[in-house]
């Protein structure tokens, strides 16, 4: 079984991240909220995307500003660097601090995507994070979505590592220019 640290340092983008990717527009900007080392942002840079990541640890910044602007800034002691700004994609993985939230949801741009996944209730049966602060409960994931089109959402067990977690992919209106609805096809199974 791998360590749930080897999950969230490793250099492999997150499942979820990489199915539901499809979902950015051709050159959109994007944020990586706890970027970590960058794995995240090395993706979306070399497919062409904008990307600014956000950690409070110096040392995962220097890493990840190989692959475009970084911020180091604690945004769970301090301000939200982001207010005002919107990106064409917000990409949360194994992060969860509710106070910040409702700006996460926010910095998503008219037509632009939330990709979100993190420990979820019933993990601490199985590691770490184990504390309730750290973990959605039922629902909670979805509810924070409100305001946007929930295109994919998942909540429960995973294997290998085994963790428990939620999942969410979704859309905020007001990208189509053209009059038309907006439409987001799921990916070719």
């Amino acid at each position: 079984m791998k360590d749930i640290a080897t999950l969230h340092s490793g250099s492999k983008p997150s499942e979820w991240i990489v199915r539901w990717s499809h979902l950015l527009a051709p050159g959109a900007t994007v944020l990586d909220v706890a970027c970590g080392n960058g794995r995240h942002m090395q993706r979306f840079a070399g497919r062409g995307h904008t990307v600014t990541g956000v950690d409070r640890s110096t040392e995962a910044i220097e890493a990840a500003r190989v692959f475009g602007d970084t911020v180091t800034a604690d945004i769970e002691a301090g301000p939200w660097p982001f207010g005002g700004q919107v990106f064409g994609a917000v990409i949360v993985t194994n992060y969860l601090w509710r106070p910040r939230m409702a700006d996460i949801v926010a910095a998503v741009a008219p037509g632009g995507v939330l990709l979100y996944e993190t420990f979820a209730a019933g993990n601490e049966t199985v590691g770490k994070p184990s504390r309730p602060d750290f973990l959605l409960q039922p629902g909670e994931l979805l509810a924070a979505c409100q305001g946007l089109r929930v295109v994919a959402y998942e909540d429960g067990f995973l294997a290998e590592p085994d963790r428990f977690v939620q999942r969410v992919a979704a859309v905020r209106a007001g990208g189509a220019s053209s009059g038309e609805p907006d439409r987001h096809l799921l990916p070719a199974i």
